[in-house]
């Protein structure tokens, strides 16, 4: 045990300057050119829950209390999920001239990505807590549980980055058919609507409430909007539940670029 441990403080300490580097790199580039900057990773939440609250409060009219906060709590997870995998799932490949020049460790590059996402999203839990100041939601304890469905999602979305990066070294079509399945995904999860819609008859709606359990976004949402504004300590099985999708999704998206990196220099 202490071996590993070892090893494990070896590789984070060697690694870590290039891991800063890379992170620090991606950070500057992303805005550059840039008018707004840093600011834009707040407008952006910002702006997009205005239009969503405008379009599926007034016209699709679910009722749902303090429906702006509730929106951009899904929205922001959802959000980062989506770029931190799509940006990792394309790190190896828009480094493959430093791949082909420097002995590097390539787990880096999908790392990088979910790291430089999860700054920007530091910055728009900025946009939240505006908005959770806007409609009054009273501070709670439970508030203090926020990291730990944070490291879910960051967890989970490096294993899809891990696996999305290695796959698409192999096979290009990879990055056009994520695009898609993640917009399906993220109308399959009750970001701006509730799950209570699937409640309704018909074999549609009940096939959604039966997989419903098996989405891990649904998860990490449904317990971030437990302690932000229920006040609610999720059960025991919730929090195995999101933790044990986090780490069985990295488990296996590090398997799968284990086992394929060392081809990365014949297809890059």
């Amino acid at each position: 045990m202490s071996t590993t441990l070892e090893l494990r403080k070896n590789w984070l300490v060697k690694n870590w300057f290039i891991l800063s580097s890379l992170v620090a790199r991606e950070f500057k580039l992303k805005y550059r050119r840039s008018f707004l900057g840093v600011a834009w990773s707040v407008l952006n939440p910002l702006l997009m829950m205005l239009v969503m609250t405008l379009v599926f409060s007034t016209i699709f009219r679910f009722d749902i209390p303090n429906y702006a906060a509730y929106l951009i709590l899904g929205q922001v997870f959802f959000s980062f999920m989506t770029a931190s995998t799509t940006a990792g799932m394309n790190s190896i490949l828009a480094s493959a001239s430093l791949i082909k020049k420097v002995r590097i460790e390539k787990a880096m590059f999908p790392l990088k990505s979910v790291i430089s996402e999860l700054v920007n999203l530091a910055f728009s839990m900025i946009a939240v807590v505006l908005v959770l100041i806007f409609t009054r939601v009273q501070p709670r304890w439970t508030w203090f549980l926020i990291p730990f469905p944070l490291l879910c999602v960051v967890l989970f979305a490096l294993g899809i980055a891990l696996a999305l990066s290695a796959l698409e070294v192999f096979f290009r079509d990879v990055s056009h058919l994520w695009s898609v399945f993640t917009l399906a995904w993220m109308y399959a999860t009750p970001i701006f609507y509730p799950v209570t819609i699937f409640d309704r008859e018909g074999q549609a709606a009940a096939f959604m409430k039966t997989v419903m359990p098996f989405n891990p976004m649904y998860q990490f949402i449904d317990y971030l909007r437990s302690i932000v504004l229920g006040g609610v300590v999720p059960s025991g099985t919730a929090h195995l539940v999101c933790l044990g999708a986090a780490l069985v999704t990295l488990a296996i998206g590090l398997l799968i670029f284990r086992r394929t990196e060392r081809n990365f220099i014949l297809y890059v």
